[in-house]
Formats: structure tokens, C-alpha cells, sequence
């Protein structure tokens, strides 16, 4: 034994401590580096103040600026009100773009439909180059606000496809490239840089500074930009109304996704299948874990379950009070989106 002791103190003799370090440093070194999310990179563009002018009629509505980066989509497990969809969480990165600072008003909204609505069998050029040959929602059959408040109200009660086809006008009237965000980009602005179940923390006790929910709303939407903004700026993110994202919903979506390699810019694109899109941010008529910023809602059917209509309209919903949206325009769209449309036709199902 006391041969052997001495051989091994021989042996670290030669060897040297140093030496012994740099044998262990290389192996250390393999372990790969997690990264750290989220990462919010440096802003390179500014906000601004869109204009839409109709005859007799002027609208302006703020933009703000999104920064590029990458965070971990979804909800961790132990999220209090998490819903299976929400995850497993992923890495996701996204590139810079403008946000609507508020939801899109009826204000805004009737300035495409309301001068000019439109006809069952309306045609639209393939590629218009006025905004006039966008085709627009058909009257409505009641009062399409519900009675709920017009005037500095957020839009309610529209399709998916109307939203498409808003943003589609919205484009060709003002000359800049708008349309509804993706989930990824929504999550992304939502959180403005947190990983909080909320933008301002976990606790739902705070959301009334923040959000129109249920407890607050005295069972309607409010007008836009009266609660406070999320770190971004961006108002109503969370509440007052649920906001369509371009993404068709599906359940188990994350599933497909790497834990381990970031997913730049996702989409699930839009087919001409009616049912069923994402909506997100929750609404006036929700409880505050439906307005966390890692819950989804997909469309359904029951959406339109009072639709008088035969058959039933493809622009408006006649149960769906809580549904509105917000717009979105790219610093450089990706390649996948580039002249986006509505699929949705009267035969879609």
C-alpha cells in the first residue's frame, strides 16, 4: 500500500498541478451554454402615426416599435391557470416590427366598411390597386356593436377573414404592408421582455390597473387606452377584447417545435378553412387567467350560433362579442408572409 501511495505522489510530481487543470478544463468546456431568455435586442426603427383619409373623415392611430429578439414561447408548467396548449415552452426568435399601440377601433374600422359596404357576390381583382376594389363585410343584419359603444371603441363581433381583409385595404390605402400578427410576434410583444404570467407580474390581483376582465368590465368592452400599458407601451394587451392572430389554432402545436434549437419566426399560415383561428390576450369577458400572455383561444363554430343568415355570413359573429384585433407591420417581412391574403369564401367550411 505505502508503494502505491508513493507511485501516485511521483506521478502528480511529473504531471503538475497545471497540467492535471488543463486535462479537466476541455471537458468542462464541452457542456453547451444555455442561453439566457429572453433576449431583447437593440431597437433600430421608430414609431409612428398612421392616417387614413375617406371624403369627410379622418382617422389617425399610433404605431409602436417592437424590438427583434428571442424568448421561450408558452407557459411553464407550474403556471397557475395554464391550459395544455400553452406549451411545452420553445425558443423562439422574431424580428423587429410595428404594433398597433392600442386594438383597431370602429373608428378605424368603419372607414373600410362603412362608406362602402359590400355585396354577397362582390369580385376582387386578384391584385388591386385601389383600396376601393378591396371587397368589404356585408351590411350587417342588427346592429353590429351590440349596443356595447361605438365611438373610441375597440371593433367587435368580425371575422377572421374580416380582419384579413381589413389589413388587406389598410395596405393598399396607406401604401405600408399591414396585417394581423402571428402568435409568436403577438407573445412576444405581450410580454414586452418578461416571463411573468402577466407583463406587470404573476399576480392576477394587479390586472384591474391593466386590463378590462370580467371582475371590472360591468359585462362590456371599454374604450381603447384607458388602462395602463405594458412595458412596450402597447395598451390592452391584456382584456378588453381577445385579438386575432394570423395563425390557424391548433392544439398540440408546440409539440412540433425543438426545446433545444430556437424556431425563428413560426407561423401555422391561414387556409381557407373558416374554423379555427387564434385569438389571444383574453377579453372583458374572461377571467384573468384567459388574459395571461401564454394563453390561446381558438375560434369555433358556436361563434356564430344566432347568425340568421343562409348561409351564414363569413364576415360577421354573431356570438362573439368578446373578438376584435390589432395590426402589425414588419421592418422587413419574412418570406413566407409576403402578399398574405384571406383564403375564406362563401363555400369554405
Amino acid at each position: 500500500m505505502r508503494n502505491t501511495i508513493q507511485l501516485a505522489a511521483g506521478m502528480l510530481s511529473i504531471v503538475g498541478l497545471s497540467s492535471l487543470i488543463l486535462l479537466v478544463e476541455p471537458l468542462q468546456a464541452e457542456k453547451p451554454e444555455v442561453p439566457k431568455y429572453p433576449v431583447v435586442e437593440k431597437l433600430t426603427h421608430k414609431g409612428y402615426t398612421e392616417t387614413i383619409t375617406i371624403p369627410d373623415k379622418k382617422v389617425t392611430f399610433e404605431m409602436l416599435p417592437i424590438p427583434a429578439g428571442s424568448y421561450l414561447m408558452g407557459s411553464p408548467a407550474k403556471e397557475k391557470g395554464r391550459l395544455a396548449d400553452e406549451g411545452p415552452q420553445h425558443p423562439v426568435g422574431v424580428k423587429g416590427f410595428w404594433m398597433g399601440k392600442c386594438e383597431v377601433t370602429w373608428d378605424e374600422f368603419d372607414t373600410f366598411w362603412r362608406a362602402k359596404p359590400g355585396n354577397k357576390g362582390d369580385p376582387e381583382p386578384e391584385n388591386p390597386k385601389d383600396a376601393d376594389a378591396v371587397t368589404r363585410p356585408t351590411p350587417a343584419y342588427d346592429d353590429e356593436t351590440f349596443g356595447l359603444g361605438r365611438e373610441g371603441n375597440p371593433v367587435i363581433c368580425i371575422s377572421h377573414h374580416t380582419a384579413m381583409q381589413y389589413c388587406r385595404w389598410l395596405s393598399i390605402k396607406t401604401g405600408k404592408v399591414y396585417r394581423l400578427p402571428t402568435e409568436a410576434e403577438w407573445e412576444w410583444a405581450a410580454r414586452a421582455g418578461t416571463t411573468t404570467a402577466y407583463s406587470f407580474g404573476d399576480d392576477p390581483k394587479d390586472l384591474g390597473d391593466y386590463a378590462w376582465d370580467e371582475a371590472n368590465s360591468d359585462e362590456k368592452p371599454h374604450p381603447v387606452g384607458k388602462k395602463k400599458p405594458n412595458p412596450w407601451g402597447l395598451h390592452d394587451m391584456h382584456g378588453n377584447v381577445a385579438e386575432w392572430c394570423l395563425d390557424h389554432y391548433k392544439k398540440d402545436q408546440y409539440d412540433s417545435f425543438p426545446k433545444d434549437k430556437l424556431t425563428l419566426q413560426p407561423v401555422l399560415k391561414p387556409t381557407a378553412a373558416r374554423w379555427s383561428h387564434v385569438a389571444r390576450g383574453g377579453s372583458w369577458n374572461d377571467k384573468p387567467e384567459l388574459c395571461r400572455s401564454a394563453a390561446r383561444r381558438g375560434s369555433e363554430k358556436s361563434w356564430i350560433r344566432l347568425d340568421p343568415q343562409r348561409p351564414q355570413s363569413i364576415w360577421w359573429l354573431t356570438s362573439a362579442e368578446f373578438v376584435g384585433l390589432r395590426v402589425v407591420r414588419a421592418v422587413v417581412e419574412q418570406n413566407d408572409l409576403k402578399g398574405i391574403r384571406s383564403l375564406t369564401t362563401r363555400e369554405s367550411r
